[in-house]
């Protein structure tokens, strides 16, 4: 049986979907292979049926970086980031795993999959998660706050918002919903998220998760999910075919032939690569990327009220 240690570094989004490649490996090539990872996210290996804990000093125990280079050509060819972890491993160990769900491999506890915390949160109440901003090195997959504030504000007191966003990130205060931000590890956080009923986000770690996560039974087979997206990547590489995923490809001469893979709206003095003029939108208006305010706080709250008339 062969013995692989798979290592990635990047943020908890792409580890989600180092997720799914594991789980498929295991699935088109059962009892082929023992895995473990290493990664800086191991909340999101919990309860993870196709992790082994293996010692590295083994003899016989193959460590790989994980990479996806099929992002290269994601603006000419039709594939999505599911597939790109896979795709790597292919290339180097000559298999042929093949995408089995359209998602990540996130697994709850039968504990975590009790409401009695959520209950005591919420009390009670059906609930969306909402996430505002992001990492600060992304500035150009930020839309405006006021925006969010906005959808909130149309909902009122009938539909409960929950928001959510790490301590060093970018996430500004909304008003009435129920703050959680900086106060949720990764293990509260895929809890939210299973009890949820949908998530609001730009394209971000809680997009992946809404995906990745099973959903609760007597619902949706897929958690609702809108994703403010804007420009910055080709849609199908982000998409999940159950998100309401608002892009605006294609509607800008600096996004017509694919995304523009921008990191920044405007440059953060900061020494990175992300203030390189390549990495700088070339078309901001006030404070946001056109294709971000091209986003009105209408098309969001349409695509929440579709779901909501499903549910209905």
């Amino acid at each position: 049986m062969q013995r692989l240690v798979l290592t990635n570094h990047q943020s908890a989004g792409d580890v989600v979907m180092l997720t799914a490649a594991v789980r498929d490996l295991h699935r088109c090539y059962p009892g082929q292979f023992l895995t473990d990872v290493r990664t800086p996210f191991p909340q999101l290996w919990e309860h993870n049926p196709d992790i082994t804990s293996l010692d590295a000093s083994d003899a016989g125990t193959q460590f790989i970086a994980c990479e996806y280079p099929l992002i290269h050509r994601s603006n000419s060819a039709p594939v999505h980031f599911v597939q790109g972890f896979m795709h790597y491993l292919n290339c180097i160990l000559d298999l042929r795993i093949e995408v089995t769900a359209f998602g990540g491999a996130i697994y709850l506890s039968d504990e975590e999959k009790t409401s009695t915390s959520i209950d005591a949160l919420t009390g009670g109440r059906p609930y969306w998660i909402v996430a505002v901003g992001g990492k600060h090195d992304f500035t150009i997959k930020w839309w405006d706050w006021q925006r969010y504030q906005q959808v909130v504000d149309h909902f009122g007191a009938g539909m409960l918002f929950v928001q959510i966003g790490r301590a060093d990130g970018y996430h500004p205060a909304l008003a009435n919903v129920i703050d959680l931000r900086g106060s949720t590890d990764l293990r509260r956080l895929i809890r939210l998220v299973y009890h949820a009923q949908g998530v609001l986000s730009p394209v971000s770690f809680p997009m992946h998760l809404a995906a990745a996560i099973e959903a609760k039974p007597g619902g949706p087979k897929h958690r609702p999910c809108v994703v403010v997206a804007g420009g910055r990547e080709p849609p199908h590489w982000e998409a999940y075919p159950h998100h309401q995923f608002i892009h605006t490809v294609g509607a800008l001469l600096c996004c017509d032939d694919g995304g523009c893979w921008k990191s920044r709206t405007f440059p953060l003095g900061d020494g990175g690569d992300g203030d390189l003029p390549e990495n700088l939108c070339v078309d901001v208006r006030g404070n946001l990327p056109a294709c971000m305010d091209m986003i009105t706080a209408e098309d969001v709250i349409r695509r929440i009220e579709m779901y909501r008339r499903i549910a209905a």
